[in-house]
């Protein structure tokens, strides 16, 4: 057994793309469940979680992959500044991109006509890529500056449970709730907005009086 573990470990080292696709396999279906059941699913979508560990596995770990090694290429110094510069510049190349291929690849899988896989993409792009500029940014800056080459997969792979955990719930949201959701934030916005407006007009009558 324990020659099997030290053979596996040396493989790992040798080959870090598998270790993280391994992780990804995991930790994305676990994600799957882990939303589900959140969500007060009582009969689990395995299937679903299956899908994601195909997509997790074979997909976004070799790509994720391809991405930091050509982030670490083009930006070898590990420091602070070229970590943030490597994080920034992943928000608006790798991550918008992994966001779409998501949204599409996983309604591919699920058998779904081209026309409505990017209908989904076009729906729920924006909100997941505005939630993600908020996560990110931050994890990756960690990444660059303190975690070894060789495990910046993994470390991402752990970070991506959470929002592994968000991607299944937007996938799980129907595109007119996720519309109604932005609608209202509007109306509410507004209706904010009017009230302050009342109020300086309430204000500056008060001030005339005087």
């Amino acid at each position: 057994m324990r020659i099997i573990f030290v053979r596996l470990s040396e493989f790992s080292r040798k080959y870090p793309i598998v270790r993280g696709m391994a992780s990804y396999t995991v930790i994305w279906p676990a994600a799957s469940l882990l939303q589900q059941r959140l969500s007060g699913k009582k009969d689990m979508d395995y299937m679903q979680a299956l899908r994601f560990s195909l997509y997790g596995g074979f997909f976004v770990g070799p790509t994720l992959y391809a991405w930091l090694k050509i982030a670490s290429y083009i930006w070898p110094k590990i420091n602070l500044r070229s970590a943030m510069t490597k994080a920034l510049v992943e928000q608006v190349t790798y991550g918008p991109a992994a966001i779409c291929c998501f949204f599409f690849g996983i309604n591919l899988m699920e058998f779904k006509p081209i026309d409505e896989c990017i209908e989904e993409v076009k729906s729920k792009f924006f909100p997941t890529y505005k939630l993600g500029v908020c996560v990110w940014p931050i994890l990756q800056t960690i990444n660059f500056v303190f975690i070894p080459e060789r495990n910046r997969v993994v470390y991402v792979s752990c970070c991506s449970l959470m929002w592994t955990s968000i991607l299944a719930y937007m996938k799980s949201l129907k595109s007119e709730r996720l519309e109604q959701g932005v609608v209202l934030l509007k109306e509410s916005n507004i209706d904010i907005l009017s009230k302050i407006q009342s109020s300086d007009a309430q204000n500056d009558a008060t001030k005339t009086k005087v």
